[in-house]
């Protein structure tokens, strides 16, 4: 055995300058050093490798503001850290802040020292501090880990509080849920006969880890992986770091991981956590944990990375960005109080639920159900009013506490209408991710979301139970014995409700606390989880309240998801008509017609998709129908700017309604309104949809554009600017969750003075303060003559009689775009093709902008829940391939 370690130490000097000069890590950062042993290794003198930006830095006469201490994990080594090691350098060269990063080869990893010592977790923490003290490295230091590298630099920083000033995290872990099994490709490599054989003997271990990259690592980056493991003798570290998981209590380094795991939860330092949500080791489990002992920490999931993250997603550049936003010249940013301006400025804060406190005692209905051709279910307010309580005991009892996620995965109606008021009631924050966003996208939003309990109908629970989601399972029905084991079911709504006794319901949240997750549409990239405090969410009911004159006696009838359940917070009867919830567009007319009737409703909410629908099947109304239709007062679109046209064929529906166009987004539900008879005239259109004028306090800016599309100008209100859309109001969200940098891009050079969002919308303000829509700022399409937003063009085409739907998207290099238009038309295709000459010329003709192409499809691509927001990147990709000359194909 010790001639094995001498040989695996041969030319061990030599090895570490080869360390170095490999792909993206140049020789001069490799060093060397010899440092005193500790515990295990008092007495002897242990050789280590690392990488060192410190001479960098020397040369180009900057002074380092402080150290990163990175950390690797296993089977990687400093090379993992290249990225950072260069760019940190290239940062502080070019006059930024100038960090010293050091990245070390952990004892029997990369190219350090092989030794017989036996590394538990406590040894390798000793062993970095006995490191880090050669080396001479004092505060102010930040920690920097992957991996088991994660655990080990969290025990350094735990033990240097004096040194330490914040901590950066990749994939890693610092506890395992008691009864929970580790993670499979865990428990593989450590079985018995597997330890010594995949670990050691063959390079399967390592050759696993390094196949986890996506998109797959370059050969010659992964051979420099591989470089300091090439055999038996030296891959022996990687076999003994899986054999010290401690998977079991019983393991010798499993005190140790306790007892780090609490030291954690008192670390008061700015912290920042980046992870690969696909990695099937450190999980998004892991990810919860560490964020709720850490709670003030940023944290960014990077949607298709995994568990090299740093590998996969911009990792190096974002931790520079978050050391200059944390730790400008090494010193923390002074922490301020967590609560939101909305709160701050609502003294008189009444929670969603009080209207339902007020009206416990009233018989009359709150919730009128719709079933089909079966009689509608009614739900009186004092009915309702005790589920809820009835509820929020139940949910409280059998362990859900405030700030707990609980995720909901049950359709529209009373049953998901008191679940969420109990919920909130208790203080739980509930997370709503539609079936609209798809079995993908759901499966992104819980995962990502890692609730601690799901609430669901028999088929959402077998999704659950399919795709791994997380938490206690709780059915909206009471299954029988083998279904409710099968889906893994621990409660059912049932069980919750004890009519014995007065329930005993907790203190109430307060106004700052954290209320809801409401997931986006996805129709711009990945649905992101969209936070909303209780203060949000009751500013938000008191807007709709106030702008729309919703009493205790108007009747809503919501066909649009986000509006469905705030009907009892506003103290108004509600519906949702007959509908697949998921899909807007299999709304009916007489669907509409028989929620009306039996809700005696005067407000009727519905999305495009929906009113495209229902104006559609206005011809099967009979005359009871239109007599129900005739009582509407108010008719109102939300989701999605429509046009001038879309909103008479609806006032052709309800004929004695106004008709209201709301704009607005799951960032801020409520933005600006117009109306119907409000709308610009005709000779001023084709410049984009007119969304009206901000309501309920909302101030609106537009940042405009530079000539390659960007969002770069000062944001103003100026008239007739071109720019992205900039909002601020007291009902605007949060934050998103768990997506620090999209929060960070989302407030980039705005204003102080509030809280503001960039809604990635493009459009103008006109002279009198009216905003219009002209498409999203990933659409812009960038020409030699400046920037073009897609909807005005749009417009313009759909003007000619035999097209029902157009989509303008830009093809060619940068700045030098040139505009395509693919077209539904009112007669239909069944095939993707070229458009004939005498509809292209038409299209041409009518289009403000010249077009090189016009296509024909079946149907242009939209997002899932509204069906209405056309995908125009994909088909800016798909243009641009059929034009380079790839076959017709559909879009």
């Amino acid at each position: 055995m010790v001639a094995g370690t001498v040989a695996a130490n041969v030319g061990l000097r030599t090895m570490g300058v080869r360390a170095a000069g490999l792909p993206g890590l140049p020789a001069a950062f490799s060093h060397r050093i010899d440092v005193p042993g500790r515990l295990a290794d008092d007495g002897t003198t242990r050789n280590w490798h690392y990488l060192d930006t410190a001479s960098a830095l020397a040369e180009a006469g900057v002074t380092p503001v402080g150290t990163v201490l990175a950390v690797h994990g296993n089977p990687t080594w400093s090379y993992l850290w290249r990225s950072l090691v260069t760019q940190s350098v290239e940062q502080a060269s070019s006059g930024g802040d100038a960090w010293r990063v050091v990245a070390v080869d952990q004892l029997e990893m990369g190219w350090s020292e092989r030794t017989e010592t036996t590394r538990t977790l406590e040894q390798r923490i000793a062993d970095l501090a006995a490191f880090t003290e050669a080396l001479g490295i004092t505060g102010p230091v930040v920690t920097l880990g992957h991996d088991w590298g994660g655990v080990i630099s969290l025990g350094w920083a735990t033990e240097h509080p004096e040194e330490l000033v914040g901590s950066m995290l990749l994939n890693t872990a610092v506890h395992h849920p008691e009864g929970t099994a580790i993670p499979a490709p865990l428990r593989l490599a450590g079985a018995r006969g597997m330890l010594g054989a995949g670990s050691v003997q063959t390079t399967a271990f390592l050759d696993t880890t390094l196949s986890l990259a996506s998109p797959p690592l370059d050969r010659d980056v992964r051979d420099a992986y591989r470089s300091p493991y090439g055999s038996p003798a030296r891959r022996r570290g990687i076999g003994a770091f899986v054999a010290d998981i401690p998977a079991t209590p019983d393991h010798v380094s499993f005190p140790r991981l306790e007892r780090l795991a609490d030291d954690v939860a008192q670390l008061r330092v700015p912290a920042v956590m980046l992870w690969g949500p696909r990695d099937p080791i450190f999980s998004d489990r892991y990810l919860d944990d560490l964020a709720d002992r850490l709670p003030h920490a940023e944290v960014h999931r990077f949607e298709g990375a995994g568990h090299l993250v740093i590998d996969d997603a911009p990792v190096a550049e974002s931790l520079l960005t978050w050391l200059d936003d944390s730790l400008p010249q090494g010193a923390p940013v002074e922490a301020t109080p967590v609560e939101s301006a909305a709160a701050a400025e609502q003294p008189d804060f009444e929670p969603l639920w009080r209207r339902l406190d007020e009206r416990c005692t009233d018989d009359s209905d709150a919730i009128v159900e719709q079933r089909g051709s079966g009689a509608a279910r009614r739900v009186s307010w004092r009915q309702l009013d005790d589920r809820v309580t009835r509820l929020a005991a139940g949910l409280h009892r059998i362990g859900v506490r405030r700030g707990d996620r609980v995720s909901l995965l049950v359709t529209p109606g009373a049953t998901l209408t008191a679940v969420i008021y109990a919920c909130l009631r208790i203080g739980a924050v509930v997370v709503v991710a539609d079936a609209g966003l798809g079995v993908k996208g759901l499966h992104r939003a819980v995962r990502g979301a890692w609730p601690a309990y799901v609430i669901g109908e028999t088929k959402g629970l077998a999704a659950a139970r399919a795709l791994g989601w997380p938490g206690v399972k709780v059915s909206a029905a009471r299954l029988p014995g083998a279904t409710a084991a099968a889906l893994g079911v621990s409660y059912s709504l049932k069980d919750l409700l004890d009519t014995r006794t007065t329930p005993e319901l907790p203190s109430e949240p307060g106004p700052t606390d954290l209320a809801a997750i409401l997931y986006t549409s996805g129709s711009t990239g990945p649905a992101k989880g969209v936070k909303y405090t209780h203060a949000q969410l009751s500013s938000l009911r008191d807007v709709l309240s106030d702008h729309f004159a919703i009493t205790a006696d108007s009747g809503l009838v919501t066909g649009f998801a986000p509006f469905a359940l705030l009907g009892p917070a506003l103290g108004a009867r509600s519906s949702t008509p007959e509908m697949d919830i998921s899909s807007p567009r299999t709304l009916t007319a007489r669907a509409v017609a028989a929620a009306v009737a039996e809700t005696d409703a005067d407000i009727v909410f519905l999305s495009p998709a929906a009113i495209l629908n229902v104006v559609a099947t206005a011809d099967a109304l009979d005359s009871a129908d239109r007599q129900a239709l005739q009582g509407v007062r108010t008719v109102l679109s939300t989701g999605a700017p429509v046009s001038r046209q879309l909103l008479t064929a609806l006032v052709g529906v309800l004929p004695n309604a106004s008709a209201h166009a709301v704009y607005g987004m799951t960032e801020c539900l409520l933005v600006a309104d117009i109306t119907l008879d409000t709308l610009p005239d005709e000779d001023t259109e084709h410049t984009g949809v007119c969304v009206g004028t901000p309501i309920g306090g909302v101030d609106v800016r537009i940042s405009p554009l530079d000539e390659a599309g960007r969002a770069t100008g000062a944001p103003t209100q100026d008239a007739d600017r071109l720019g992205e859309v900039i909002i601020s109001a007291e009902h605007l969200k949060s934050q998103y969750d768990r997506l620090w940098l999209t929060d960070r891009a989302a407030v980039r050079d705005v204003a102080d003075d509030g809280r503001w969002h960039r809604t990635g919308d493009v459009g103008h303000l006109d002279a009198d303060g009216r905003l219009w829509i002209e498409g999203r700022l990933p659409h812009v399409i960038a020409t030699q003559d400046g920037p073009i937003a897609p909807v005005g063009p749009e417009q313009a085409i759909e003007t000619v009689s035999l097209v029902r739907r157009a989509a303008v998207v830009g093809v060619g290099p940068a700045g030098l775009r040139q505009c395509v238009a693919i077209v539904e038309t009112t007669t239909g295709t069944k095939r993707v093709q070229l458009a004939e000459a005498e509809l292209a010329a038409q299209v041409r003709d009518a289009s403000t902008q010249p077009l090189v192409a016009v296509f024909v499809v079946p149907e242009l691509p939209t997002d899932i829940r509204h069906n209405s927001k056309i995908d125009r990147t994909r088909l800016s990709v798909w243009a641009e391939g059929i034009l380079a000359g790839e076959r017709l194909s559909t879009p």
